[in-house]
């Protein structure tokens, strides 16, 4: 699975993209999320607030609940705001 952070995440977790496996019970992105919080202080911090943290998989946006699987490209970057 392919992890891409954007903007204070990629700061936060000191890396803008990374190879990861997460184990099975990991299937939505709710769980990957405390799944890679728990990696490092960076990733951490980056997630310390999932309210602030929007979501694609394979260039779709979704919610926590959306199901992740081996293969995938999952995004996370902060709201957006337009004017």
């Amino acid at each position: 699975m392919r992890v891409l952070y954007f903007a204070w995440l990629r700061q936060r977790a000191g890396i803008g993209e990374e190879e990861v496996s997460p184990p099975a019970e990991v299937t939505d992105v709710g769980g990957l999320m405390r799944w890679l919080a728990a990696r490092s202080a960076g990733h951490a911090s980056a997630f310390a607030d999932p309210a602030q943290v929007r979501c694609a998989v394979n260039q779709e946006f979704c919610g926590p609940d959306h199901p992740v699987s081996d293969g995938d490209e999952v995004a996370f970057f902060p709201p957006v705001t337009g004017g």
